[in-house]
């Protein structure tokens, strides 16, 4: 993502740009400490993603943001906690208070990866899905996700995961290789994996197509584990499989 900092205290500025560059899939366009500035390179660049300051010489970040036609996604940087309904009311991905963690940092930033990831996500095109031969389904725009472990953030691609696994606010992302925690709900991850290739099965399971060794009468075999497939996901399960020409025991 293409990101912009405007910022005018040096000190978070440099703290920033710090914590951007820790993020592999942040590109820093550049810092701006002048609102001014930045409505220049915002009408120049593809920005992504703002980190914006509020309180500001010659405007508040408040006012860019109502001066912009088309806004990139925003996170708000700022001291002050009043101006947090304001924000939302922009319908900012994230509101930040100084100093900011990188913790905290990276929590927000992982809300806007979600949010774009979303918003790029090829749209459901009926007639080529008929007219396309049994396995022709054309792959995602993006074939991966950035995920939190930890203090990590790692990289999982759709093709490595083997099925996924809820629990409460976390998620266990089981792959051929590591098993992934990380904090975000089992629906939030399922409006980001391909439909094409990932099913729910169960209120706490999702599983990937190519994954499947065996499906039997109330259960999944992927390699030596059996998820179970619960009543309420049972008939939208029958249908996938027989869509994708996989034949029950």
């Amino acid at each position: 993502m293409n990101c912009l900092i405007v910022e005018d205290e040096p000190l978070a500025r440099n703290l920033l740009t710090e914590y951007v560059r820790k993020v592999p899939y942040l590109h820093l366009l550049d810092a701006c400490s002048s609102p001014l500035a930045a409505l220049d390179l915002l009408r120049r660049e593809p920005v992504d993603l703002l980190f914006l300051d509020i309180q500001m010489p010659e405007i508040t970040g408040l006012t860019l943001l109502k001066i912009l036609q088309k806004r990139p996604l925003v996170i708000l940087t700022t001291a002050y906690s009043e101006y947090a309904l304001q924000g939302y009311e922009l319908d900012v991905v994230d509101y930040l208070l100084k100093p900011v963690t990188l913790e905290r940092f990276l929590k927000a930033v992982d809300k806007a990866a979600q949010r774009l990831g979303v918003g790029l996500a090829p749209p459901a095109a009926p007639v080529p899905a008929v007219a396309a031969p049994a396995g022709a389904a054309a792959e995602p725009a993006q074939p991966f996700v950035f995920v939190k472990d930890g203090t990590k953030l790692v990289k999982v691609r759709w093709s490595d995961i083997l099925y996924v696994e809820g629990l409460k606010d976390y998620v266990v992302i089981h792959t051929r290789t590591q098993k992934i925690v990380t904090l975000q709900r089992l629906k939030s991850l399922e409006t980001q994996l391909p439909a094409d290739r990932f099913i729910r099965i169960h209120h706490s399971y999702i599983i990937a197509l190519d994954a499947i060794d065996v499906v039997h009468k109330g259960e999944v075999q992927i390699g030596a584990t059996l998820v179970p497939v619960s009543d309420s996901y049972r008939k939208a399960f029958r249908e996938f499989i027989d869509r994708n020409q996989i034949q029950p025991d």
